[in-house]
């Protein structure tokens, strides 16, 4: 069971009342050496939480390489930074992030293929990211809730509803982060536009 649950009203983190007061922190925006400090001004601003995406193309610029988790990109120190701060994490590993970051933060390996379908069931893409996964959430998941970690919820894709509606990509997806150990809630966002929330939940 997930540490963090959903009730009629809100949420309930191991079983106590939680009201998520978060903001977006970008660890790949922010130099390493500055970490600490802006997420102990994070919490002294208020917020309990700290929300990240993950940038496959920078985690994984070469398809047959290892993923990179180090300096910038340096994840594990980064979600331990939080939890020492007593802060939640919400992580947004994508694979499609938006945030203004090019591509979505999809490698340019990939995106260079004029026949894949991307942020689809195509088995070309799910292929590439069940292979980034593999790789990606082994060292992430002792920064889970369940292990005593900070991350209390994972995104699934983004904003997805906007942009289009195979339901197999989502459910692949969620079986995808399941079947690798990821047990806290997932979640997606969406516009709150019907038609969006149907299509990307």
């Amino acid at each position: 069971m997930p540490a963090l649950t959903t009730t009629s009203d809100g949420f309930l983190l191991h079983g106590r009342p939680l009201r998520i007061i978060s903001g977006a922190m970008h660890y790949f925006r922010i130099h390493p050496d500055l970490w600490a400090d802006r997420l102990h001004k994070a919490r002294l601003m208020g917020l309990n939480t700290v929300e990240t995406y993950v940038p496959w193309n920078l985690h994984q610029p070469d398809p047959d390489g290892p993923v990179v988790l180090d300096g910038i990109l340096d994840l594990p120190r980064y979600l331990e930074l939080a939890r020492a701060e007593g802060l939640h994490v919400l992580l947004r590993p994508g694979p499609f992030i938006c945030a203004e970051w090019d591509g979505g933060g999809l490698p340019s390996w990939l995106t260079a293929d004029p026949d894949i379908r991307l942020r689809s069931s195509d088995p070309r893409f799910t292929g590439a990211i069940d292979r980034y996964l593999d790789l990606l959430l082994p060292p992430l998941l002792p920064h889970l809730a369940a292990s005593g970690g900070p991350v209390i919820a994972v995104q699934v894709e983004n904003e997805y509803g906007a942009y289009g509606d195979d339901t197999a990509y989502l459910t692949h997806l969620h079986q995808a982060f399941r079947s690798r150990g990821v047990q806290e809630l997932l979640f997606t966002c969406d516009q709150a536009i019907p038609e969006h929330q149907a299509n990307g939940s």
